[in-house]
This record gives C-alpha cells, structure tokens and sequence, in this order.
C-alpha cells in the first residue's frame, strides 16, 4: 500500500516518545512491504530540516515543512477565532495542511494513495477530509490527560484545564467519528475513545512497536546507583512527574541510598533541585538515558497511552521503577517486569532493592523484554496496522469541519 502520513513532528531525531513511537512504526510498515511518505513541521531553530529529511529519506519520502511553532498569544488567538482547542489550535500550521494538499494533488495524477494516516489527535485538521480514508493514530486520550491536570492544578488553572479538557472530548468524538478508523495504544484507550465518539465508532487497540534487544547507553553515569528520570518542561505530565520526583521523592530516597545520584534528562536547571541531583539537556541519542547499571525511574501521575520509555529501559537492560499510572495499559505486574510505587517511601524502597538485589533487576528485564517479544513485535504491528489500512479503504467519510 502507499501510505501518507501527516505527523505534527518529524520522527528524527528521536528525543522523545511520540516521534520513537512514529520513527518504529515508520520502520515496521516499510519492512512490510509499504511505501509511505511524510507530511511533517521541523522547527528550523531546533533541528536542520535538510539533516532530518536525509536522516528520513531510507524510510519515506519526506516532505517536511520548516516552520516556527505557534506562540501561545497566537494559539490563544487561533482557538478563539476558530472555536478548536487551544492544543489543537497550536499544532494546525496552514502550510503543513498546503503541503498536504500539494502531495495529494500531485500523487492523485499518477498512482495516489491508498490511505492517511494522521498520527495524533492535532494532526487531523491537516489530513482531514482530502478525498482519501483516514486512520487516526491516538497515543493518547488527550482530554484525559487535561482533565487530570486540572484536578491536580484546583483554583483558576483547574477551572481553565478542566474547561480545555471538556472541548477536547467534543474534538475527539468528533475526529473519531470522521476517521475511516482509529487506533489506539492500549484497550482502556481505545474503549474511552468509543465512548467519546458514541454509537459505530471504529475503534482498534494495536501495541506500540518496539523491538526486543537495543544496546544500552555506551557512557556510564556516574551514582550509586544511578537513578535516571526522562522530564520535559515542555509537556505537563512529565514536567509534573519530575517536578515531583526531585522535590518529594529524592529526599527520602537520599536517606536510604546515600550515595545514589539523580539524572534528570530534559532538565538541565535541575541541578539546583536538591543533593545528588544532576541536570541533562535532552539526549541527542536516546541510548545515553539508559546506561549501565543506572535504574529508570518513571514517576508519571498524568498518563495515557504508554511510556515509550519503559519499552526502552527494557529492550536496554535496564530495570524500571514505575507509579501505577505509567504502566498502565502495558499488562506488566509488579514484581515480574517493574516494581510499582505509588509514594515517595514505596519508590526508595524499590530503588533500595534494586540496589541491594542485582538479581531481581536481571529478571525485570527478562521479563520485559518476553513482554515485548510478545506483544510489541514490529512485524506483527505492521501486520495489524495493515488490516486496519485494508479495512479503511472501503469506508466513506463524513465530509465537514471538525468541531
């Protein structure tokens, strides 16, 4: 099949979750035998848009446009003006849709394409509604992820979260009654997108992709052990997670772990957090978060979708300690491929353990890494996404804006 995909980030690098998730599918679907090209923004004061699209070109055909992302006064603006959600508002970039609209005319004089694929709730509005079916990848349910934010936030801000999360549910419905078909990472997702949609909705659960075996980081770091966190400032959930980590987790994990060093990636002002604590940029090469003998901490309150991170600390060999909110949706138990911890006393006593039991670490990974020769085998992915793309193709969609 020939496949476009519309993406509201470009896959490479690979910094974070979402664009490793994408750059794994990407790779599942050529090595199935489709051939797919890429409609994406590549923001020019962060990345080299002519590196990443030789970076891309062994994958797809890129076609990435280089463009500023949209300001917070000006997103404000757009969702006003236009009545979308402020996160929807702010990935809608008028030439990425122009770009779109140009490949698809361009195909449309000679072979087309079978499918779209929008990858995330914000890229619909560039891929919606172009003559051609339309698969709608969710990593999350974003109005979930508002909506615990606010309850988390309280006060003026919750009230603003919460009013934010209440028009991205109606945005979701409405996208997943208008996509050919829609896929989501996990069962409880893809049950709370039916609801949000309503009656006839087409709704599939497929596993991220991850591969089984990746080497792990080639520089040490330096603690003992040395516990990692994988933070951004930039997205709420994980900001609050290593806000939280450092500031209510780390002290009493000092006490019992002495010598233990924090690494917080993505935080490079972290430093001044506490004791122990040493602020990283965001790794170039994601290998560099998951050194030897170093423990992955995933502290995650706010969650949908899946951690891509726990996929990796496993396919890395290293082991993880994780709230229950950030496995969820990966079928992983406690004691077989994670520890789970809730509080700040239940994640040092796992980390203590790991420490002290360098047995137990070894069968975390064993486990995840069955985990995900099982359920997260790429050509089986592919084999799945494939039946979705085949099934889209003879479903008619609903013409209109989203609302």
């Amino acid at each position: 099949m020939r496949i476009l995909v519309v993406a509201t980030k470009a896959p490479w690098p690979a910094v974070d979750g979402g664009r490793l998730l994408l750059a794994l599918t990407l790779e599942a679907l050529v090595a199935a035998g489709h051939r797919l090209a890429l409609v994406a923004p590549v923001d020019p004061g962060r990345f080299d848009p002519a590196e990443v699209g030789a970076a891309l070109a062994p994958l797809c055909e890129p076609h990435l446009v280089a463009v500023r992302p949209t300001g917070r006064l000006a997103s404000l603006a757009r969702s006003r003006v236009t009545g979308t959600p402020l996160s929807v508002a702010r990935h809608t970039l008028p030439a990425v849709r122009r770009e779109v609209l140009r490949v698809l005319r361009e195909a449309a004089a000679g072979e087309g394409f079978d499918v779209v694929h929008a990858e995330q709730l914000q890229a619909v509005p560039q891929a919606v509604a172009l003559g051609v079916s339309l698969v709608l990848r969710a990593q999350n349910v974003e109005s979930d992820l508002w909506g615990a934010a606010s309850r988390r936030r309280g006060g003026l801000a919750g009230r603003l979260l919460a009013s934010e999360a209440r028009r991205l549910a109606a945005f979701e419905g409405d996208a997943v009654r208008r996509a050919a078909a829609t896929v989501a990472l996990t069962a409880a997702d893809a049950a709370r997108l039916a609801e949000l949609a309503g009656a006839g909705a087409r709704v599939h659960a497929i596993a991220a992709p991850f591969p089984a075996h990746l080497p792990a980081g080639s520089t040490a770091l330096f603690g003992d052990p040395p516990v990692v966190v994988l933070g951004s400032a930039g997205w709420l959930p994980n900001a609050d997670s290593a806000a939280w980590f450092a500031g209510a987790v780390w002290p009493e994990v000092r006490r019992q772990l002495p010598a233990a060093v924090l690494h917080l990636f993505g935080e490079p002002g972290a430093a001044a957090a506490g004791a122990g604590v040493v602020g990283h940029p965001p790794p170039s090469d994601s290998a560099e978060a998951f050194a030897p003998r170093s423990i992955l901490a995933v502290p995650v309150r706010i969650a949908s979708g899946v951690r891509m991170k726990v996929l990796e600390a496993w396919a890395r060999g290293v082991p993880v300690v994780a709230t229950p909110e950030a496995v969820a949706g990966l079928d992983a138990e406690h004691g077989r491929e994670v520890l789970v911890a809730q509080d700040p006393a239940e994640f040092a006593a796992a980390l203590a353990r790991l420490h002290r039991e360098p047995a137990l670490g070894r069968a975390l990974i064993a486990a995840g890494r069955a985990a995900l020769a099982a359920r997260h085998e790429p050509a089986a992915v592919a084999a799945r996404l494939t039946a979705i793309y085949q099934e889209a193709l003879s479903t008619s969609l609903v013409r209109g804006p989203l609302k």
